[in-house]
């Protein structure tokens, strides 16, 4: 499609950056500033019940803005990038259809990648390569798991944290099955997203000043009941095999509950943890194409003026 008709098309603004860096503040000024309404790109936020960890903008915050793509299944549920695709372009046609701007907040990387780029059909998950694979990480541990995926396929390894057992095992039966690396299966396959002009914007505050913040902001979700909402999953019957509970926060304060470790010691790894996330999704967003760059976080005025003037200017 030449450049004049792709500036006929609706806007699709997307909003990237890592988490604590104020993406939500600012999809949510821009979202009444231009009329529009935010489309959640994260998979956490998809499993319902799991609220205060996922970072959920709860609905008196939302400033009468509607969030759409939030509690989608339930956390026995599975849940893929292409399945995000497939639930989000109804979603994005809708809003388009109308007249009003779809503001993506983007998290994670592969959600934005399927959306935009599009990703091949991954191969169908075989029960008898998943079940040894869950049998080795019970006898050896899950790091013996992720050192498997390194050997197979480093670069999948190192967008995997180890602990998160249920995607290891995806990525090695991925790289069994089509004897290819995830990427490479991953960058071939579904159209891309077809009828709208994507603006992308990107929020990148200096590295310490992020990390304070991701400090702060884990303190916060603790005195607003972070612990009381693991316990009632828990309580109501939640297995600590659902994939939520491998999600960064859900993982150590479950292990608090039982009584190791101290809610201290989880909060300190909680915030070392989400750090290291961080820094990940700084990596994968800075391989991101055509992003307009902002160095502050999204609740800053500054970030605020800069992202209303690019957006009115595009």
């Amino acid at each position: 499609m030449n450049e004049a008709a792709t500036g006929n098309l609706p806007r699709l603004l997307v909003l990237l950056g890592p988490t604590a860096s104020g993406k939500s503040a600012l999809a949510i000024h821009l979202a009444q500033i231009f009329g529009g309404e935010v489309v959640a790109c994260d998979s956490t936020q998809v499993y319902r019940h799991f609220d205060i960890g996922t970072g959920k903008v709860p609905q008196s915050e939302q400033q009468g803005i509607p969030h759409r793509m939030l509690d989608l299944i339930e956390p026995s549920d599975v849940f893929t990038a292409g399945d995000y695709r497939r639930l989000a372009e109804p979603i994005l046609e809708d809003i388009r259809e109308r007249g009003k701007l779809p503001v993506v907040t983007a998290g994670t990387g592969l959600y934005l990648r399927a959306l935009l780029e599009g990703l091949a059909e991954a191969p169908v998950r075989c029960e008898a390569v998943r079940d040894r694979l869950r049998s080795s990480a019970k006898v050896h541990g899950p790091k013996h798991l992720h050192q498997m995926l390194g050997r197979l396929d480093p670069e999948a390894a190192s967008r995997i944290a180890s602990a998160d057992t249920q995607k290891v095992i995806r990525a090695i039966e991925i790289r069994l099955l089509t004897k290819q690396p995830v990427a490479a299966v991953h960058s071939s396959g579904r159209p891309p997203l077809q009828g709208f002009r994507v603006i992308k914007i990107g929020l990148r505050p200096q590295r310490q000043q992020l990390y304070t913040e991701i400090d702060r902001r884990v303190t916060q979700m603790f005195a607003t009941g972070w612990v009381e909402e693991v316990r009632g999953l828990l309580a109501g019957g939640v297995s600590l095999e659902a994939k939520p509970f491998s999600f960064i926060g859900y993982r150590q304060i479950a292990k608090h509950l039982c009584g190791r470790p101290s809610l201290d010691e989880a909060i300190t790894q909680i915030q070392q943890a989400t750090r290291n996330f961080a820094k990940r999704q700084l990596t994968w967003f800075g391989r991101e194409r055509d992003v307009n760059w902002i160095e502050a976080f999204g609740h800053e005025d500054r970030a605020a003026q800069l992202a209303a003037s690019l957006l009115q200017a595009s």
